[in-house]
């Protein structure tokens, strides 16, 4: 039965006997049928530390190492779970995270370790460059397919969602949840043996196991890892492995972007590049540059709610959903009225238009979330998995997003979403990264507030000329204060923490502008 199934354990007994490389870093490479061996050996170092009568979890705390990439392969033939620990988390979260994943042990290395140093986390921490590590590879050399069944909708992975807006939540991530992505972004690109796939993003997050490792398991395709994702080192890479393929998740295409243009940027093999959160400038932009072609889609670690871009679709769109994923007022589960535009763009009915995407059909990809019913209710509420994302739609279906449920901000008794403000805001070309977000009103509601990260020099008189020239932006949209910086607040998967933004008030302002006025000046 277990052979019929759709796994990542499958997938890879698939590649037994395959001598083309299916694990490349640095100067070390594997076959993928030494690539299957060694999974094998870390399935059998994982059961030799794991307790049994408890949830089989093993907490890893690495970059993109060869390690990681098997532990993740062991734990996908033994039935066992790679805990992925978000190694930019410190000291009582960090702790907080093994504790409530229930990991039996934590694998770490060099780079890592000192994050737990005075720290009791409980279990058993082991190093992946120590001598006790290698005597248990040694103790386990040779081991053979754990002789055990393992179905779609076992646990393979547990992995923990970005916390933009609150504690981060462990997702229940199946054999089937990893296998079924890999098989299909593996058909729509054309991925196998003669294609290489750069994994850049962290392998903690849903991004580079479900868009980066998972297609090139299913396929045979060549997993290059960089330990992490390097803007100026991207090129030299994708050079150096041959790579023709690549993921990414926020703004990682915004960086590279920033690095200084040379007339071969495009002699590279870089054929696809596949993510989300980009924006459309960056997207065209760097198919240009680099000879490829950017494909973005909406999802998240849930993968519950899925839209997909397609080239008929209006600028500023996610895309189309797909069949039912709408748009539903939260209040009366209805789905919200068409978006109705003016003359030069500018959304007229933002208060009845915006809800929150939702999966109509229940819960799709979404397994849930570990230990955490709380949560899980929160999702999924009258049968239907509710994304916490904003959005909007025009008569065509196409879906426009408006940001996080957090990010309403409510100026003069009017809602405002955040992510339209920040569209416009991009449109002026020294900006590469806005941020809009909610300070407080000196007597209620709200103002707006955009943090701006500039390629070149703009001054107070340029911007407030350029928000003038928008047509489609509501005087109320206007930021109040705005706050020029060298970076933002960021999860390990460049997703901005808006609430640290928030938090900090108006404080240290660039320039603001007068309630009922528009030119900026210094406070």
């Amino acid at each position: 039965m277990a052979e019929e199934q759709i796994t990542v354990r499958n997938q890879l007994l698939a590649r037994r006997g395959e001598t083309h490389a299916g694990l490349l870093a640095g100067d070390d490479s594997w076959t993928w049928d030494e690539v299957l061996d060694e999974s094998c050996v870390r399935s059998a170092v994982m059961a030799s530390l794991l307790r049994d009568g408890a949830p089989p979890h093993v907490g890893v705390l690495l970059d993109n190492t060869p390690e990681f990439s098997l532990l993740l392969g062991g734990a996908a033939l033994g039935g066992q779970v790679v805990v992925g620990l978000n190694t930019t988390r410190r000291g009582e979260s960090l702790l907080a995270d093994i504790a409530r994943s229930d990991c039996q042990v934590v694998v770490t290395d060099a780079t890592y370790a000192p994050l737990l140093d005075g720290l009791d986390p409980g279990v058993p921490v082991l190093r992946t460059d120590s001598d006790e590590w290698a005597a248990l590879l040694a103790q386990h050399a040779g081991a053979g397919v754990p002789d055990v069944e393992v179905v779609m909708d076992d646990l393979m992975m547990l992995i923990f969602t970005s916390g933009t807006s609150g504690n981060p939540k462990a997702v229940n991530v199946t054999q089937v949840k990893v296998a079924f992505p890999g098989l299909f972004l593996a058909d729509r690109f054309g991925l196998g043996p003669e294609h290489v796939a750069y994994l850049s993003m962290p392998m903690f997050h849903s991004n580079a196991i479900m868009a980066g490792w998972g297609p090139a398991v299913a396929s045979g395709t060549t997993i290059a890892l960089a330990p992490r994702f390097s803007a100026s080192g991207f090129l030299a890479d994708v050079r150096r492995y041959g790579a023709t393929y690549a993921n990414y998740v926020g703004k990682p295409l915004t960086y590279i972007m920033a690095t200084p243009e040379l007339p071969d940027d495009a002699d590279n093999p870089l054929r696809i590049v596949f993510g989300n959160e980009a924006n459309e400038r960056d997207i065209a932009a760097f198919g240009e540059r680099f000879g490829c072609v950017v494909v973005d889609s909406y999802s998240s670690t849930e993968n519950a709610v899925v839209v997909q871009r397609v080239p008929e679709m209006p600028p500023g769109s996610l895309g189309r959903p797909l069949d039912g994923v709408k748009v539903l007022d939260p209040v009366s589960l209805e789905e919200t009225p068409d978006a109705e535009f003016g003359p030069h763009g500018e959304l007229l009915n933002a208060d009845a238009a915006t809800g929150e995407l939702v999966n109509t059909q229940g819960a799709g990809a979404f397994a849930g979330y570990y230990k955490d019913p709380d949560a899980e209710s929160e999702r999924m509420r009258s049968g239907m998995y509710w994304s916490g994302d904003l959005a909007y739609r025009d008569t065509d279906g196409f879906v426009y997003f408006a940001g996080r449920t957090a990010d309403w901000l409510r100026v003069d008794g009017e809602n405002l979403a955040a992510a339209p403000i920040e569209r416009i805001l991009l449109r002026h070309p020294a900006i590469s990264e806005a941020a809009v977000y909610a300070v407080p009103d000196e007597s209620v509601g709200d103002q707006v507030m955009a943090a701006l990260i500039t390629l070149s020099p703009v001054g107070p008189d340029e911007l407030e000329s350029f928000l003038a020239a928008q047509p489609d932006l509501s005087p109320k949209a206007w930021p109040r204060f705005v706050k020029v910086v060298d970076d933002l607040p960021r999860t390990a998967t460049n997703k901005v923490l808006k609430r640290q933004l928030s938090a900090a008030g108006p404080a240290g302002a660039t320039w603001t502008r007068d309630a009922r006025g528009t030119a900026y000046r210094a406070p």
